[in-house]
């Protein structure tokens, strides 16, 4: 089995997880630049109000949960901690990351390009969880960063784009559309009869979990708790989408 060198580190056995943090000065630097440009940003756009700031806030402390706490580091050892990392980054961080920022909520009142940023996000997720590539991915930290960035940046354009100001259905659609392909992706990888992710075959008995037994964690989280914040922006729209023409109807009565 060829050697691995994963970004967020060795595989951490449980007695030595909560010191595994992730403290790449690369990273921190990053991070705080993104606070400091969303900041500048924030003072001069009358767009920017106490409700997009602490989305904003809320996105950036989850990303930072996910790339520098010991959470990182379970993610070299367990196949379902990186793709719980995934369902987070892309279901979770991202959405807040838009709803914080103004100008990609025009985007997503005005975009008609919803149907072809699915498409591109279900290919990008469906790549990086194929056996190969995600093994690329934890020997290579540059393929690492493009995974990460093509699944954050991909999720954020689909975020961006959904279509909350128009007819329920356009709406409805990619949410829908990702629940069915995730799951259908959690499915395979629930169901497949032997282990498919050659990093973890050696890091997951220290965790009391066989490899199989890990990947069949991971495609239940690909499969169920990954649909929830995609139901439940469906709901939130049909929600809206019915209180619309009550809301009409009553001002015309008050008219």
């Amino acid at each position: 089995m060829p050697l691995y060198d994963p970004y967020c580190g060795p595989a951490p056995v449980p007695s030595e997880l909560w010191t595994s943090w992730n403290l790449d000065p690369w990273l921190i630097s990053g991070m705080l630049l993104s606070v400091a440009a969303y900041a500048l940003a924030a003072r001069t756009s009358s767009k920017t109000g106490p409700r997009e700031i602490i989305c904003f806030t809320c996105g950036w402390l989850v990303l930072a949960v996910l790339y520098v706490s010991p959470f990182c580091a379970l993610t070299s050892a367990l196949f379902s901690a990186r793709v719980a990392h995934h369902v987070i980054t892309i279901a979770i961080a991202a959405p807040l990351i838009v709803l914080g920022c103004p100008f990609l909520a025009r985007s997503r009142r005005t975009s008609n390009g919803h149907g072809i940023v699915f498409i591109v996000q279900m290919a990008t997720i469906w790549i990086w969880h194929a056996p190969a590539p995600y093994a690329a991915a934890l020997g290579s930290h540059g393929v690492f960063w493009l995974m990460q960035a093509s699944l954050l940046g991909t999720a954020i354009l689909f975020w961006g784009t959904l279509p909350l100001r128009q007819a329920a259905l356009p709406s409805l659609l990619p949410l829908l559309g990702n629940v069915a392909q995730m799951g259908l992706l959690g499915a395979l990888i629930t169901f497949a009869p032997a282990p498919l992710y050659e990093p973890h075959l050696g890091t997951t008995a220290a965790w009391h979990l066989s490899p199989l037994e890990d990947q069949q964690v991971a495609g239940l989280i690909m499969w169920i708790p990954a649909a929830i914040p995609y139901v439940l922006a469906a709901l939130l729209i049909v929600g809206a989408s019915l209180d619309g023409p009550s809301l009409s109807r009553r001002r015309e009565g008050a008219a």
